[in-house]
């Protein structure tokens, strides 16, 4: 396979091209040539209007059902969607049936996407079937591969075992990766506690739920001196207690999903159970403090939170449906649309690039000659529209569709494959 990717803006803040207006050429998985006008006559060119390319984007919280859940996503829906979205590396959530728990588990992911253009990166379960009570073999899960020890979206209640795990993970430089939602005080809510949900008469969810959950893990965070990655952060007292424990120096980074930052909970005066999420979509005062700790790197990433839900788990009484939307194919999107006036693109390209791959531990490419092409091509100011009957995820919950957004990606290259995401 020879490429031929003409007149690209780079961002790569490590590459000596940085910002610069190249032509890249790529052959068998490798960038052979950059420079200002390369000639060829035995490669596919690709070309685009306002052109950008990037290392390939990083999705570090998203979730495929298979196994146990294929008929809401299965592996190869999920990568499909993963490219089309542009992202090339994909940390997967342990939320399957059975859960990933198992050095057997990891290996069965890793070795299924080896050869595809998405490369898939397990997060191995924190506890035992993900029920909080006792740790999971996570070293062996690491050895295998596993990038991370997560529960998902189920809060280990049990400090001492929280304190147990990072610990134990400590050992070979693990990553915890927590949720943060305290469950007796947010069980059967169904959106952000707040006027809102007043009006609407529904059980609301109470920042204070992420928020002792939050402060908790912090204590552990310090008393352990661990490494721990806290996801999905949504309101702003949680933000100010990560700004807070960074200043402190403890070893914690966070993200926040890119449809926190583009919506808030005066959507769900639609009664779109696409819009029924968890943690739920918070305030206006809450987005607007997300977004200023995106900009000042106390969020250091931005994700889909992709979490595909069939049609008969969305399409029922808003408090019998079921959390989460898909976003994979939307996030850039949604982050790039929800943070343009706010962020400049080079700015927003790290959050999905080279800082989530540093979270995980991945190799970091660098756009050079010589180097390991994993590249995602994209138009950071194209505007276009979503329509459900495109989605390429095999659910299709989402709250996005009709919406105009600004950004997209084109086309992604890795493992010597190159995939066009129109």
């Amino acid at each position: 396979m020879k490429i031929l990717i003409k007149k690209a803006t780079v961002l790569d803040a490590n590459s000596k091209h940085h910002k610069q207006c190249k032509d890249l050429l790529i052959e068998n998985g490798i960038i052979l040539k950059i420079d200002e006008n390369i000639q060829t006559s035995d490669a596919e060119v690709f070309e685009a209007e306002n052109l950008h390319v990037s290392q390939g984007w990083t999705e570090l919280n998203a979730r495929f059902g298979e196994p146990g859940y294929e008929y809401k996503e299965d592996l190869n829906s999920g990568m499909s969607a993963a490219a089309k979205g542009g992202f090339t590396q994909v940390a997967l959530m342990p939320s399957t049936k059975p859960c990933i728990q198992r050095k057997s588990d990891v290996n069965f992911l890793t070795n299924y996407s080896a050869h595809h253009i998405v490369n898939i990166h397990p997060v191995g379960a924190l506890t035992e079937d993900r029920k909080g009570e006792q740790i999971t073999e996570m070293y062996d899960m690491h050895k295998a591969g596993a990038v991370a020890f997560s529960d998902d979206k189920r809060s280990v209640e049990n400090a001492n075992v929280m304190k147990i795990a990072m610990l134990y993970a400590k050992n070979f430089d693990g990553l915890i990766m927590s949720f943060s939602s305290e469950k007796k005080t947010t069980q059967q809510g169904q959106m952000n506690e707040g006027i809102t949900s007043t009006k609407l008469g529904l059980k609301g969810i109470p920042s204070l739920g992420e928020e002792m959950q939050l402060a908790r893990d912090l204590q552990l965070c310090e008393y352990t001196d661990a490494k721990v990655h806290f996801s999905t952060i949504t309101t702003a007292a949680s933000v100010k207690m990560i700004r807070e424990a960074k200043n402190k120096g403890l070893k914690i980074t966070a993200d926040t999903s890119s449809y926190h930052l583009l919506l808030d909970d005066s959507e769900l005066e639609r009664f779109d159970s696409n819009l029924k999420v968890n943690p739920p979509l918070r305030s206006k005062k809450d987005v607007k403090a997300l977004k200023k700790a995106v900009k000042d790197g106390t969020i250091d990433v931005i994700c889909s939170d992709h979490y595909p839900q069939n049609i008969e788990s969305k399409k029922c009484e808003f408090d019998l449906a079921s959390f989460g939307m898909v976003n994979l194919e939307t996030s850039f999107s949604a982050a790039n649309t929800a943070l343009k006036e706010e962020l400049s693109i080079e700015e927003i390209i790290p959050k999905l690039t080279s800082i989530p791959r540093k979270i995980l531990g991945l190799e970091t490419t660098i756009i050079e000659e010589g180097a390991f092409a994993d590249l995602t091509l994209f138009d950071p100011e194209l505007k276009w529209k979503l329509d459900k009957s495109e989605i390429v995820s095999k659910s299709k919950n989402t709250a996005l569709a009709g919406k105009e957004f600004t950004g997209k990606a084109l086309a992604i290259l890795n493992n010597g494959q190159f995939v066009k995401c129109q």
